[in-house]
């Protein structure tokens, strides 16, 4: 049985340029967006890991759970290390409900309509409350929504270019990872 670091180069490789390119330009981001702090690592492995997820998600329409899984579990021991270097355990424990709350609306929404929105989808909701929470409840919120206004618009856009239908299956892992990084730069942008 192949091991969870086999099982995500596996998934990794044929997309190994994609990922690169993005990976390079998102770690600059993170660092930026996360400002000088604890919490710089774990925006780093988030914005990686997203990365790779939105470039998998866009062509093949997964998630990878050899990806997600442990980069969810890496941010929150990250995120831990990051409240006990700072003592920001408010951020600690609005991150773990935020998670909380965004993996568990995801999962209401794919219970609802299973084939509008995948679990994977739901697994990376719980990765990108973690970091959205951590910066503040507004960044959750926006987190939570820009997706769903991003899917909107080009969604429309493309029906409305005759490129797709209302049937036609579009990945929404991509418009979930830029939504958080939206609200994530405008927390930054807006922070004293």
């Amino acid at each position: 049985m192949p091991t969870l670091v086999e099982r995500a180069l596996h998934e990794v490789t044929p997309y190994r340029r994609r990922i690169a390119v993005g990976c390079a330009v998102s770690a600059v981001w993170a660092v930026w967006a996360s400002g000088p702090g604890w919490s710089t690592p774990a925006l780093v492995v988030a914005a990686l890991a997203g990365v790779a997820l939105g470039v998998i998600d866009g062509a093949s329409h997964r998630l990878p759970n050899a990806l997600t899984y442990p980069a969810t579990a890496v941010v929150a021991v990250l995120l831990a290390a990051a409240a006990a270097g700072d003592g920001s355990w408010d951020a600690a424990l609005r991150a773990l409900l935020g998670a909380l709350a965004l993996g568990c609306g995801y999962l209401l929404l794919h219970l609802i309509s299973p084939s509008g929105l995948g679990l994977g989808d739901v697994k990376l909701a719980v990765l990108l409350g973690l970091v959205g929470a951590w910066y503040g409840w507004s960044t959750l919120w926006a987190t939570a929504l820009l997706p769903f206004v991003l899917g909107g618009l080009v969604a429309t856009a493309l029906i409305v270019a005759r490129r797709a239908t209302r049937k036609t299956a579009i990945a929404f892992g991509p418009f979930m990872l830029v939504g958080a990084a939206l609200a994530l730069t405008a927390a930054r942008l807006t922070a004293p």
